[in-house]
């Protein structure tokens, strides 16, 4: 949205107007009370705007994917896009090809954002064994088409690479995706409008992945306060009565997030460790299970309706491994040399989150956290 408003009203080299941080959080703040209200409404209203999320990215998605790199006026070599690298040392101080490589990592891991609300809200459809597997394969394998497409598109479409990066050109360097829009059609057609058009697209894509990630975390707040999992797990498991959503736990996820974004004002490294931080909390979730799965015999384990057969060891060794190289790669730095203002800080605040959390169970949490709270009696049927 800031670099919208930033082209639309002109540009660096316009007289446009670049949104301040405290405006810039102001947005991020207003933003996050937009999605928690969306998701204070009944499951219908949720199941709606997930609808018009699916055809926004297929349809936004291939406006985009199709038509930038036939707008460009001139298209980079698949020699390029695939075989060549570049680095960029002058804007992050990385020489180095194979360490680049691995935080290449990084933005694959932003592009699958959201993805795994299927599995969250697999609980509030029907037929959840077999329709929940379903949906979280189709958004993994939509997410992964479209985004690597997009990618692709953004990549052939490069005017001048060394450009991208200079504080002096027309997103005054701080956004190279729309840099490489803006460069397309501003070759072509002499102006910033068909750029603001697709920025659109693009934020929309991006405000439905907020909307989605707000649903997810609500869940999980949820599930977690169902299993007496979280300090006041009463007040954070209620449901309202009319819409049957859990509200508290909704907005308790947005006022974290407004809290966490607070640092936007001084610092962008913060910011950055917070992102860091969460992607590891999301991601590596999922490693227990995954790993669970991966070592428990198979006598113990009651295939449901979606099974994975012979392949099921393989896929979670696979998976686990990707997991474990993916949360290794947000602990690396992003920029160089290392000094305050550029180093992640993720690492010390997951050692020091880790240790209250261990003191706390050991402490307090082991003695009367007994694990999930079954919900359904397998006697007789009913909850």
């Amino acid at each position: 949205m800031q670099m919208i408003i930033f082209l639309a009203t002109g540009n660096n080299k316009g007289g446009g107007y670049f949104a301040s941080r405290g405006v810039f959080l102001c947005m991020y703040m207003g933003f996050t009370v937009i999605w928690a209200v969306l998701n204070s409404f009944t499951l219908q209203v949720i199941a709606f705007l997930d609808i018009i999320s699916m055809w926004w990215q297929v349809i936004g998605g291939l406006v985009v994917i199709v038509m930038l790199p036939l707008v460009a006026p001139h298209t980079q070599s698949a020699s390029f896009v695939f075989t060549h690298f570049e680095t960029s040392p002058e804007a992050t101080g990385i020489s180095s090809k194979p360490y680049a490589v691995i935080l290449s990592v990084l933005l694959s891991n932003y592009c699958l954002y959201g993805y795994d609300t299927a599995a969250h809200l697999t609980e509030e459809t029907k037929g959840a064994d077999r329709t929940g597997p379903i949906a979280i394969l189709s958004s993994i394998g939509m997410v992964s088409v479209f985004g690597w497409a997009y990618y692709l598109a953004l990549t052939f479409s490069i005017q001048d690479f060394n450009y991208l990066y200079d504080v002096n050109n027309e997103t005054a360097g701080a956004l190279v995706p729309a840099q490489i829009i803006f460069d397309a059609f501003h070759g072509r057609y002499h102006n910033s409008t068909g750029a603001v058009v697709f920025l659109c697209i693009t934020w929309g894509s991006f405000f439905f992945c907020g909307l989605s990630v707000t649903t997810s975390a609500a869940r999980v707040v949820y599930a977690l306060s169902r299993d007496n999992g979280i300090p006041f797990s009463p007040i954070w498991r209620r449901i309202h009565p009319k819409y049957k959503v859990p509200t508290n736990a909704v907005w308790l996820c947005a006022a974290i997030s407004i809290i966490l974004g607070l640092p936007i004002l001084k610092l962008d490294v913060v910011f950055t460790a917070i992102i860091s931080i969460n992607t590891i909390g999301w991601v590596g979730g999922y490693a227990i299970p995954v790993f669970a799965r991966l070592v428990m015999a198979e006598k113990n384990f009651k295939p449901g309706p979606f099974y994975l057969g012979r392949a099921r060891r393989p896929i979670c060794l696979v998976a686990f491994l990707w997991i474990c190289y993916t949360c290794s790669a947000f602990l690396l730095p992003t920029l160089y040399p290392i000094q305050l203002k550029t180093f992640n800080y993720a690492p010390i605040a997951i050692g020091i989150f880790m240790t209250l959390i261990m003191l706390w169970w050991a402490f307090d949490a082991r003695k009367w956290f007994k694990g999930p709270v079954r919900n359904i009696d397998l006697g007789n049927g009913h909850s």
